[in-house]
């Protein structure tokens, strides 16, 4: 494809050029397309998910237990006696995958979260059943009390985070982020034309979203470099002492680069917001933090600032089940403005919300973010479905049970080794960094060509080479799905490669046809000399 054809593509999305790529790959037979392209993983927590089903058919015959006479009828689950009968299911299927899990989880949430056998089995029944609308609709009660144990425990590296924080379930980090530029910009907390600040490289529609008409908001990059180990620069993080900035959205671990920021980043991020910025408004989407050690979260350092985003599908291979939630402090900052707001736009606010409270100007802003999630109108038919909050849950207590970290070792594991057969195969070792997540990784092809021959040939690449050519070129003569690392505003002579979706030796291969495509490039600089 030359450069003409090429270009085209410049203004599309890394994950729509992903899709022409995978088309071109699958136009060849000669090997087997190797696609480390979107991040979807290539394994499933198994354990909570047999609890999963298991709870599911102990669910379903307590729904018989109502409309005997009836075929294909059955009723709500019954709390009398509810507790022994559960008992009785267990000691009967105890050998069977998932049942014992099962009990333990009741039992640790009795002892641990303080939540009644009974209560949590009404809830978990009544809920995989799937036959009442999710009450609250922000999210079920002990979903939500389960569910924040585990982001304490995986958001804090050990450390004490006490803050009160309100969960709202929600279909996937995705929905997440659609939720929250919607509610900021409704309720006048962000308006077209602000300056906001995004962290670079970054997942793709955190660049694009603040761009569309509905917001229009004006961009400032805050970018790590490549250069520090993918860390952000005091100078870049400094932009926020700007009083124009009046948000950071970043993710943490940094996707595609995979590296959390470090501690005395976090410091300098600390002292900025508590000395000069207390206004400025946080947005952290931490989706791969458990792949690091010792991860701390903004939303733990700077709780009353930041909007926390977190999901499911990655660490538990569950991105088909849409598994996501927004975390606000009940104490924060964007409360605190809604209350500043002029009584204009407090009335204007007022008619937005009236139909669900008597008392719009007291709603939180957790609770606007349900509400426009289904236009207020519909406000009572939000709610993640009751299905998907039963297994947050138990994804939640099977770590919270896991106190030798045994799942978050053998994954983190599983993606570092991928990692390192990745980078021996390109000719470039990378040292151990105790920041790094290893579930996507950023390869500059210039690092690769000088590795294999020359900072000249890097220089000719940046000078004659399409930023688009490598990745089209290696799904049309390698059979190898990159996706352009430029898309993220990383280098643009840079690709992502999942680490998460293919098998450890499927790495070694595109490692190698990496490398014999900077060699196709080695021979035609030598010829054009």
């Amino acid at each position: 494809m030359d450069k003409k054809d090429l270009m085209k593509y410049d203004q599309l999305s890394p994950f729509e050029v992903k899709d022409k790529l995978i088309e071109l790959a699958q136009t060849h037979h000669e090997r087997m397309m190797l696609d480390a392209g979107r991040g979807n993983p290539n394994w499933v927590t198994t354990t909570p998910r047999h609890g999963f089903f298991q709870l599911g058919l102990f669910a379903l015959s307590e729904a018989e237990r109502s409309f005997t006479t009836m075929d294909h009828f059955g009723g709500y689950t019954q709390p009398d006696g509810l507790e022994a009968r559960f008992a009785q299911f267990v000691e009967k299927n105890r050998s069977t995958p998932g049942v014992d899990f099962l009990d333990k989880a009741v039992t640790y949430a009795q002892q641990h979260l303080q939540i009644a056998p009974q209560d949590l089995l009404l809830e978990w029944c009544d809920a995989i059943i799937g036959n009442h609308y999710p009450v609250p609709d922000r999210m079920l009660r002990h979903a939500e009390t389960i569910s924040a144990a585990y982001i304490r425990q995986e958001f804090g590296a050990g450390r004490p985070f006490t803050t009160p924080f309100d969960l709202f379930a929600t279909e996937g980090g995705t929905a997440a982020m659609t939720y929250v530029f919607q509610t900021l910009k409704e309720n006048k907390i962000l308006h077209s034309g602000d300056t906001i600040a995004i962290g670079t490289p970054i997942f793709t529609p955190y660049l694009e979203i603040p761009r569309l008409t509905d917001y229009r908001f004006v961009e400032v990059e805050i970018a790590a470099s490549e250069d520090e180990a993918w860390q952000i620069p005091d100078s870049e993080i400094d932009k926020l002492l700007d009083p124009r900035v009046k948000a950071f959205f970043v993710t943490n671990p940094s996707n595609p680069p995979s590296v959390k920021i470090k501690d005395e980043t976090l410091a300098r991020l600390v002292e900025i917001v508590k000395t000069k910025r207390p206004d400025l408004i946080l947005l952290t989407d931490d989706v791969y933090g458990t792949f690091t050690q010792g991860f701390v979260s903004l939303f733990s350092v700077l709780p009353e600032n930041t909007i926390g985003v977190y999901s499911w599908s990655k660490y538990f291979g569950a991105t088909g089940w849409r598994l996501g939630i927004i975390a606000l402090a009940k104490d924060n900052v964007l409360d605190r403005m809604l209350a500043e707001l002029s009584q204009a736009d407090k009335d204007e606010l007022a008619q937005r919300y009236n139909s669900i409270t008597l008392e719009p100007e007291k709603l939180k802003m957790i609770d606007r973010l349900v509400a426009d999630s289904r236009a207020v109108a519909l406000n009572h038919t939000a709610g993640l479905s009751t299905p998907q909050q039963v297994l947050m849950s138990l994804l939640s207590v099977f770590c919270l049970m896991d106190t030798d970290n045994g799942y978050k070792k053998a994954a983190q594991e599983l993606v570092t080794r991928r990692y390192n057969s990745l980078y021996e195969a390109l000719g470039i070792p990378q040292p151990p960094d105790p920041n790094a997540a290893h579930y996507y990784t950023e390869i500059d092809i210039r690092q690769v060509a000088t590795a294999a021959y020359s900072q000249e040939l890097a220089d000719w690449i940046d000078q004659n080479i399409h930023p688009l050519d490598f990745v089209f070129r290696l799904a049309d003569e390698e059979e190898v799905v990159l996706m352009p690392g430029g898309g993220f505003d990383g280098p643009k002579s840079s690709v992502r490669a999942s680490l998460a979706n293919l098998d450890d030796a499927d790495y070694v291969a595109i490692g190698k046809r990496m490398k014999e495509l900077v060699d196709e490039y080695y021979q035609r600089w030598q010829a054009s000399l």
